[in-house]
This record gives C-alpha cells, sequence and structure tokens, in this order.
C-alpha cells in the first residue's frame, strides 16, 4: 500500500481549516446561542420561583389578613352583643322606674281619692250629725238642755288648773268675759249663767253674752288665753277627729 503523504498532509490541513472555520463560525454562535438561552432558561427558573415565592407571602398575608378580619368582626359582633345587652337591661330598668312611677302616681292618686272620699263622708256624717243632734234638741225641753249644758260647763271650769281659772276670773270691764250661746238666754237663764261661772271662778267677773247657734246647744267661753267648751259643736267636732283617724 501506497500513502501520499503530501497528500494526507493536505488533507489533514483542510481539516484542521475546516475544523477551525466550523469552530469559528458555526460551534462558537452556537455555545453562544446555547448559553444564552441558557441563561435566559435560569432567569426564567428564577423568575419563576421568586414569582412562587411572592404568591406564597401573598397567600400568607391573605391568610393573615383573613384571620385579622374574623378576630375584628368576632370582637365587633361582641362588643355589639354586649352593647345589646346593656340597652337591653337600660330599657329594662326604665321600663321597670317607669312602672314604679306609674304605680306611684296611681297609688298617690287611689290614696288621693280615698282621702277626698273619706273627707266626704265625713262631711255628710257631720252634716247628717248635726241634722239628727238637731231633731234631738227639737224634741226636748229648752230648760232640760240648758241645765244639763250648764252644769257640764260647770264642771268644764272646776277641771281647770287654777292658773287658768284665775286668768279667767282676772277679766275685767275693759275686757269682759265673752260667753256664747247657742241661743238667746232669758233674764233667769242668763242669771243662773252668770251665777254658775262665778262660782266656778270663784269671783264676780264682767260678762259679755252672745249668741252664735252653730254651736247648736251649749256654751263657750272665751278668756285672752283660755277657752272652755261645753256645746254639740264641740262635741261634734271632736268625734269627727276621731273618725278622721
Amino acid at each position: 500500500m501506497h500513502i501520499d503523504w503530501w497528500t494526507l498532509a493536505l488533507q489533514t490541513v483542510n481539516v484542521l481549516i475546516l475544523i477551525w472555520i466550523l469552530g469559528r463560525f458555526f460551534f462558537r454562535p452556537v455555545a453562544d446561542l446555547v448559553a444564552k438561552r441558557r441563561s435566559e432558561a435560569a432567569k426564567l427558573i428564577a423568575d419563576a420561583d421568586a414569582a412562587r415565592t411572592e404568591a406564597e407571602d401573598l397567600r400568607a398575608e391573605a391568610a393573615r389578613l383573613r384571620a385579622g378580619i374574623d378576630a375584628q368582626r368576632d370582637r365587633l359582633m361582641a362588643e355589639a352583643r354586649k352593647a345589646a345587652e346593656a340597652e337591653k337591661a337600660s330599657l329594662v330598668a326604665e321600663s321597670s322606674r317607669e312602672l314604679d312611677r306609674h304605680r306611684k302616681d296611681a297609688a298617690i292618686a287611689i290614696e288621693k281619692e280615698r282621702a277626698v272620699m273619706q273627707r266626704a263622708v265625713l262631711d255628710r256624717a257631720n252634716e247628717l250629725s248635726v241634722q239628727i243632734a238637731r231633731r234631738l234638741l227639737e224634741r226636748l225641753p229648752p230648760s232640760a238642755a240648758f241645765s244639763a249644758f250648764l252644769d257640764g260647763l260647770e264642771g268644764e271650769l272646776g277641771k281647770l288648773p287654777a292658773e287658768r281659772r284665775q286668768n279667767l276670773a282676772a277679766s275685767s270691764a275693759d275686757h269682759p268675759l265673752e260667753v256664747l250661746t247657742a241661743a238667746t238666754l232669758d233674764d233667769e237663764q242668763a242669771a243662773r249663767l252668770r251665777e254658775t261661772v262665778h262660782a266656778a271662778l270663784g269671783a264676780e267677773v264682767p260678762m259679755q253674752l252672745s249668741c252664735d247657734p252653730n254651736l247648736i246647744v251649749g256654751f263657750e267661753i272665751r278668756g285672752r288665753n283660755v277657752i272652755v267648751r261645753n256645746n254639740w259643736q264641740a262635741d261634734l267636732a271632736t268625734i269627727r277627729k276621731e273618725l278622721g283617724r
């Protein structure tokens, strides 16, 4: 076998030139393109990782915000429930106070009405008692009623403390003892009245007699600081006062 070394050398040179040309104009641009693609792919992967991380952060932030919103909603609902309970308690208390006020007003109104009715009953009873007293007096002899109440007057004067009797006995002509009678007295009755008063007081005192039909029957003696009553009007007033209790 014969080898043409010149031909082999030329072919070798051609191969080297071809390899240089390919490396210069083909492999390097392809390698650069591959490197560029690889860099872009790495950047895309990094961006995707960053986007995924951001998405996870956003998801975590959304979960935190949702938890905060839920907590705030629960707090607001609790506050609203508490405020509603407080308002309910306030309304119940106000209603209770209003009911108590109405109850007290009703009780006061009832008490006033009862007092008015009681007063009306007492007034009617007083009128009836006066009418009954007058009818009874019409059946009695005038002398009997006069004598009975004159004796009663003597007894009332006798019950007075000595100081008050002295006060009545100290009456003078300038300030005579005022004696009221239920009916006009005749001379004999007036004389008996003076004798009874003088005997009870232990002194003859000036007296001024006057008539007051409101006494119904009986007498009333008025001094400066002493009043002695023995008449049916005073008795009825005492009875009315007792009934009023």
